[in-house]
């Protein structure tokens, strides 16, 4: 900030010391420094205002491009309608679903599944996909 060399801050501390003298010295320093810390402040403030004009030049100048670019989008891609009316020959599934009052979609008929459940496997086809051996089938026995 200040070129000041230690050689002039040391002819400035003595003529300092004589001319004020050791006896008020200490008072002045302190006076002087309470003099730099609220200059310090003010610059602070004042850097933390200027600061904030900036960034709220900036944001105005965001939402400037922002508000063209949306316009610019909502002229190549106008709306479409909100409520698009479907015939019930067209898609039984499509026309189930209704809007509730906040515009989401409500179901007003159970949802159909698409596949078949898998088939049902047999006790052998378990048994190999295991790796256990199917119990042996007994011959009927002779009775005598």
């Amino acid at each position: 900030m200040f070129n000041v060399d230690p050689s002039e801050l040391m002819l400035l501390a003595l003529v300092a010391l004589v001319v004020i003298g050791p006896k008020d010295l200490p008072k002045a320093m302190r006076f002087v420094g309470q003099w730099v810390g609220k200059a310090r402040g003010v610059m602070g403030q004042f850097r933390a205002g200027f600061d904030t004009m900036v960034r709220e030049a900036e944001l105005k100048e965001m939402e400037e491009r922002w508000a063209a670019e949306n316009a610019r989008i909502m002229r190549e891609y106008p709306a479409v309608s909100d409520q698009p009316t479907l015939s019930p020959t067209l898609s039984p599934t499509l026309s189930s679903v209704m809007l509730d009052g906040e515009g989401e979609p409500a179901m007003t008929e159970q949802p159909v599944l698409h596949h078949p459940a898998p088939p049902a496997l047999t006790d052998e086809e378990i048994a190999a996909a295991e790796g256990v051996p199917l119990a042996a089938a007994t011959p009927p026995s002779a009775t005598p």
